[in-house]
């Protein structure tokens, strides 16, 4: 019996917290990839369009393998990871009275892993 294959992608740095990146994350997680790439499609969150572009680099890393099915690849991990802040330092906001608010430009790690689904033998029912 042959171990699966495993293939990664990673977008690192992406502009959108990891927080928000989770939601979406969590929607196509052990999903079939022709269903996710069109849940991803569709999905109105900013984190989505990243999530597309890494799920299509990660079946193009598939590809490169000749005995993989394409067909059959499922999405066997999906993470967001929080990244370090933008410029690594914290941004500054007008506050009332004079006062100065800091908030956090936030960024995160997006990393997919996709691998062929094993074959099971149909049931009859």
């Amino acid at each position: 019996m042959e171990a699966t294959q495993k293939f990664t992608a990673k977008h690192r740095y992406a502009r959108s917290t990891a927080r928000k990146a989770r939601l979406v994350a969590d929607a196509i997680r052990g999903m079939n990839v022709n269903e996710a790439l069109e849940l991803l499609q569709f999905a109105p969150q900013r984190a989505a369009a990243m999530y597309l572009k890494v799920l299509k680099s990660a079946v193009a890393n598939a590809a490169q393998s000749e005995n993989t099915n394409l067909n059959r690849l499922v999405i066997s991990d999906v993470r967001a990871d929080d990244g370090p802040l933008l410029n690594n330092r914290m941004r500054w906001r007008p506050g009332p009275q004079g006062r100065a608010m800091p908030f956090r430009k936030r960024t995160s790690h997006l990393t997919i892993i996709v691998s062929e689904a094993t074959q099971t033998a149909p049931s009859e029912a």
